[in-house]
């Protein structure tokens, strides 16, 4: 064989075996994610959303809500999964290889553990399998946006790359981990007695004002409206869930409008400071 068709010093013949393993791989991962959640969530008893009513905490949220947020971590997931196949620029290969690569598989397998450990109240392996979730979506995160970051010539990489990542991200940092680890720490009240619903109110006020401020950041640095729609939602989710006690859900409701705020405000501050800056001086 004197020439072989495919050019193997390119950069992405060189990751091509591996692209056909993630374009396997993340799909059945996801499959297999979306499966477990529903058998947790329809068919066992007592479901997930049942142990989020069965241990009630300072920061619980409604079962509702999040279910429809997960709903919408899928539906990104199955988007980014069709780019997978139909991704033809080499750079979104790249991005797909390098940048998310197998982290995605090994997050949406923590997630379906999760959902399995969760129903069977193993509340100490649930907030492990957590916390190895953030871990390992913070790093696939961190990679694409240092090494790959969005760019508005390539909008489908925001939009089935960058988006349903990030929005992964944002339920298991801002909720779903220190929801677990105050129920493992003995931090939850007795559904028999909604009175006792404002025991360890200011746990649950440091964690939510503590997350939050930390999405706030986020969103008044990179103007992210992905985090502005998830923290929004996620701060909805736990102020929907009564009762509460004051200092969390005076604080939920205050980061529910201040999100918003925060990223209009910042995308007219850019917009201004970009059309300033397109502004030419008088010739003298």
């Amino acid at each position: 064989m004197d020439s072989l068709p495919l050019d193997v010093s390119h950069p992405c013949s060189a990751g091509l075996p591996f692209l056909v393993r993630l374009q396997v791989l993340t799909p059945l991962s996801l499959l297999i994610n979306i499966a477990t959640l529903l058998v947790c969530s329809v068919i066992i008893s007592p479901s997930a959303g049942s142990i989020i009513k069965s241990h009630p905490t300072s920061i619980s949220p409604s079962p509702s809500l999040i279910a429809a947020y997960i709903v919408a971590i899928f539906l990104g997931q199955i988007g980014y999964c069709v780019l997978l196949v139909v991704a033809r620029k080499p750079e979104t290969k790249t991005t797909l290889v390098k940048g998310v690569g197998l982290s995605l598989v090994f997050a949406n397998w923590l997630m379906a553990l999760w959902a399995v450990s969760w129903v069977l109240e193993f509340f100490l392996l649930s907030t492990i399998l957590l916390g190895l979730l953030v871990l390992c979506l913070l790093y696939s995160n961190i990679a694409l946006l240092i090494y790959h970051p969005p760019t508005s010539s390539r909008p489908l990489d925001m939009a089935l790359i960058h988006a349903p990542l990030r929005f992964f991200l944002v339920l298991p940092l801002s909720l779903l981990f220190s929801y677990s680890l105050f129920i493992t720490l003995g931090l939850s009240y007795s559904p028999g007695h909604p009175e006792h619903y404002d025991r360890f109110a200011w746990p649950g006020f440091g964690v939510t004002f503590g997350a939050n401020l930390i999405g706030l950041v986020v969103i008044l640095m990179r103007c992210d409206i992905v985090w502005a729609v998830a923290a929004t939602w996620i701060c909805a989710s736990i102020w929907s869930a009564r009762p509460k006690p004051a200092p969390v859900y005076i604080t939920v409701i205050f980061f529910t409008v201040l999100h918003p705020l925060a990223l209009l405000g910042t995308l007219l501050y850019r917009r201004l400071t970009k059309r300033e800056g397109r502004i030419a001086l008088p010739p003298e």
